[in-house]
């Protein structure tokens, strides 16, 4: 098995994805989001490419079924619910479908959506993930997409991958492993958690927001174990 890492969305758009295993990450926020939204009692996240589209989708589902959430450009939509980890589980999430939007997390999401699996992750579930994965997986590469911004480059992102490519190696030697992918473990390896997403340019714009423990957050590995698959166009908990 190859890990390989994609430094940012776009470059899925060069990727033939049949018979592989995608694994997305947005650190701050959407795939933590996601994940702390799945294991606070939501029953399914239904990941869209913008407002108007997620808007679309909540005017199809019954009344009180939902939640919906996002931002674009890091502000918070109108009439959206806040999309950051902390916010979203002290929504009403029991029982109910999530509806989100982000700039970045969900439109990867949609541009996996190729792949023979896809599944989003971030520290806050890499091991759960990667275990999943190498139970279950018969693919000869898993990419490892960093989200970005907007076609540019996240630190935070990365890091996410050092943490799983970390996971990959422990769990299973031998595994080849690209550049990249050996670059996102060595920055991994030699890096704090909570350092390295605060000094990156997100963590430090949450930071002048506010929103310093949402980045704590963000920042905690392994304390879920939930496994968000994507299913017809839905992410649903893997591992339940």
């Amino acid at each position: 098995m190859k890990i390989h890492v994609l430094v940012k969305k776009e470059e899925l758009d060069g990727q033939r994805l049949p018979g592989k295993v995608v694994v997305v990450l947005d650190v701050l926020f959407a795939t933590t989001s996601i994940a702390a939204a799945l294991s606070h009692g939501a029953t399914e996240v239904i990941p869209t490419l913008d407002g108007e589209a997620a808007r679309g989708v909540a005017a199809g589902l019954p009344a009180g079924s939902f939640v919906l959430a996002g931002e674009y450009g890091a502000e918070t939509l109108p009439g959206f619910a806040h999309p950051t980890p902390m916010a979203l589980i002290r929504e009403p999430l029991g029982g109910r479908t999530l509806v989100y939007s982000t700039t970045n997390g969900t439109v990867a999401i949609h541009k996996a959506a190729g792949a023979t699996r896809v599944y989003a992750a971030a520290l806050c579930n890499g091991a759960a993930v990667v275990e999943h994965v190498l139970d279950r997986t018969e693919s000869e590469t898993v990419l490892l997409v960093c989200s970005g911004s907007v076609d540019s480059f996240n630190l935070e992102d990365f890091y996410g991958a050092g943490h799983l490519v970390s996971h990959f190696t422990r769990r299973q030697p031998g595994l080849e492993l690209s550049d990249t992918a050996l670059a996102a473990l060595i920055l991994h390896d030699g890096s704090e958690a909570l350092d390295c997403l605060s000094r990156s340019r997100v963590g430090r714009m949450m930071r002048d927001r506010g929103l310093t423990q949402e980045v704590e957050w963000a920042a905690r590995k392994d304390h879920l174990a939930v496994v968000p698959e994507l299913r017809g166009g839905r992410l649903v908990n893997a591992a339940a």
